[in-house]
C-alpha cells in the first residue's frame, strides 16, 4: 500500500521525501519593490519544519504591472545583487528541514486588479465578468510581447535554481494568463496562439521548453493545470487531458490538477456567478472530500507522470485512498496549513484529519444569510473569507503565530487596508 510516508522519484530523478505538499498560497509579504522579506523567510521557515515533503510558494510574478495581489515577489529580469541575496535567504529558510521548495511562477493577465493596472495585458480584450468593478479592460498582447514573456518565465526559473530552490511550478490554472490562453472564452486570437487547442496551448508549451532549457534536465519542473474552467464554452476536461499528454512529452515532472477561475471559483469549493458546466468524468467516493481527484483518476489512465491533487483533502484515509487508487501521487494541502502549520507532520505521525476552518467562517451572520443570493454579496463574501487566511499568513510571517480570535470582517478590513497602503506606497515610489 502506498503511504503518505513513501518517497517519490520524479521523472527528472529528484526524490521527494514524502507525498505531502504545502500547495501554493499567495502570501503578500514582499517589499514594495517585489523583493522577499524577513517575514516571508519566517513563514517558510515555519512551514519547512512542518513536515511536508515539498513546499510550493505563492505566485512569483514575471511582470510588476500584473500582480496577482499586492505584495507578490516580482522577478521580471535577471536579479540584481539585492534580489539575489533575498532569494537565497528565502530559499535557505524554505529548505531548512531538508524538504523540497518549489517556486510558483505566474502572470495574472486580466485577473490583475484595476488598482494595480487599469488595462492589463491578456490574450484578448475580454474583460473579467465579476461585479464590483475591481478589474479593468484588458489589452491583447502582441506576438513580440508573448515572446518576451516566455523568456521572463525562463529567467525567473533560472534565478530560483541559482538561489537554492529545488524546483519550479508554472502556473497554468485558475484563470491567470496561461489559463487565459488555454480557454476559448478568453483567447479569441486569430494568430498562431489562438483558435485550435494546439495553438492555445502554444504559450504554455513554449514556456515549459524555455524553462527546461534554462534549468537543465535534473531540476523539477511542474505545471499547475485546470482540470476544467467549469464555464460554458471554456477549457474543459477533454482539453485538459490533451494538454497533459503534451506536457508529458515536454519533460514536465509533475502536473497539479486544479480547476476554476475568479468567475467560477471551484478551487475554493464555492459557487460561481453562472451555472457550473458539468464535465463527463466518472464520480468516486473520494469526490466528497477532494474536489479534483476524479479528474486525476481519469487522467492518470492516460499519462504516466506524477499527478498532484489539491483542494478539499482533510482526512488521512482519503489521502491514502487517493494514492492507492492512482488518483494522486502527491497530496496538496493549503488552507489548513495557514493555521495548523505542522499539519503534514501530524498526518505522518498518525493523525486522522486536519481542520476544515472555512466551515466556521462567514462574513455575514446567519440571520443575513439570505443576502448571499445577491451576486455582489456572494463575491464579497468569497473574497472576505479568503482574506481571513491571508491575515493568518501575514501574522505568521510578521510574528510567528496565528490570530486565534480573528473574525472574517476584521480580517477583510485589515487586508484591504494593507493592500491599499501597499499600492499607495508603490505609486509614490514610482
Amino acid at each position: 500500500m502506498t503511504s503518505l510516508k513513501n518517497p517519490l522519484t520524479l521523472p527528472c530523478g529528484a526524490v521527494v521525501p514524502n507525498r505531502l505538499v504545502k500547495a501554493a498560497m499567495t502570501e503578500g509579504l514582499a517589499s514594495i519593490g517585489g523583493v522577499p522579506t524577513s517575514a516571508l523567510e519566517r513563514l517558510y521557515g515555519i512551514w519547512s519544519e512542518g513536515g511536508a515533503g515539498v513546499l510550493i510558494t505563492g505566485n512569483v510574478v514575471v511582470d510588476a504591472y500584473h500582480l496577482e495581489r499586492p505584495g507578490n515577489v516580482v522577478v521580471d529580469r535577471v536579479p540584481d545583487a539585492v534580489m539575489k541575496d533575498a532569494l537565497a535567504s528565502w530559499a535557505s529558510a524554505a529548505t531548512a528541514a531538508g524538504n523540497h521548495a518549489w517556486v510558483q511562477i505566474s502572470h495574472a493577465g486580466r485577473q490583475t486588479l484595476k488598482t494595480v493596472n487599469p488595462h492589463p495585458k491578456a490574450p484578448s480584450a475580454v474583460k473579467l465578468g465579476l461585479p464590483g468593478g475591481q478589474f479593468g479592460e484588458p489589452v491583447a498582447l502582441t506576438s513580440e510581447e508573448i515572446s518576451e514573456l516566455v523568456q521572463r518565465f525562463a529567467i525567473a526559473a533560472k534565478a530560483m535554481k541559482d538561489a537554492g530552490f529545488t524546483g519550479v511550478q508554472i502556473h497554468g490554472a485558475h484563470g491567470y494568463l496561461i489559463s487565459q490562453f488555454l480557454s476559448p472564452r478568453t483567447n479569441q486570437r486569430d494568430d498562431r496562439y489562438g483558435g485550435e487547442l494546439e495553438n492555445r496551448a502554444r504559450f504554455l508549451l513554449e514556456i515549459v521548453d524555455a524553462t527546461r532549457e534554462a534549468v537543465g534536465p535534473e531540476f523539477p519542473v511542474a505545471v499547475k493545470l485546470n482540470s476544467a474552467d467549469f464555464q460554458k464554452g471554456g477549457f474543459d476536461f477533454d482539453d485538459s487531458l490533451r494538454v497533459a499528454k503534451w506536457l508529458e512529452e515536454h519533460s514536465v515532472d509533475v502536473i497539479e490538477i486544479s480547476g476554476g477561475t475568479y468567475e467560477q471559483p471551484k478551487l475554493l469549493g464555492m459557487e460561481g456567478l453562472e451555472p457550473e458546466e458539468q464535465q463527463h468524468v466518472a464520480a468516486s467516493t473520494l469526490r466528497r472530500e477532494a474536489y479534483f481527484v476524479d479528474f486525476a483518476l481519469a487522467m492518470q489512465k492516460q499519462v504516466s507522470i506524477p499527478l498532484m491533487v489539491t483542494g478539499g483533502f482533510r482526512s488521512r484515509a482519503a489521502m491514502e485512498q487517493a494514492l492507492e487508487e492512482g488518483g494522486a501521487s502527491l497530496i496538496g494541502l493549503g488552507r489548513p496549513l495557514c493555521v495548523q502549520t505542522d499539519g503534514p507532520a501530524r498526518l505522518l505521525a498518525g493523525a486522522e484529519s486536519l481542520p476544515r476552518y472555512e466551515n466556521e467562517l462567514a462574513l455575514l451572520p446567519s440571520w443575513l444569510g439570505f443576502l448571499k443570493g445577491i451576486s455582489l454579496i456572494r463575491t464579497l463574501s468569497t473574497f472576505a473569507t479568503t482574506y481571513w487566511f491571508y491575515a493568518q499568513l501575514d501574522s505568521l510571517g510578521q510574528r510567528g503565530e496565528v490570530i486565534a480570535d480573528l473574525s472574517v470582517f476584521k480580517a477583510a478590513i485589515q487586508v484591504t487596508k494593507q493592500q491599499s497602503s501597499f499600492l499607495k506606497a508603490r505609486e509614490k515610489q514610482g
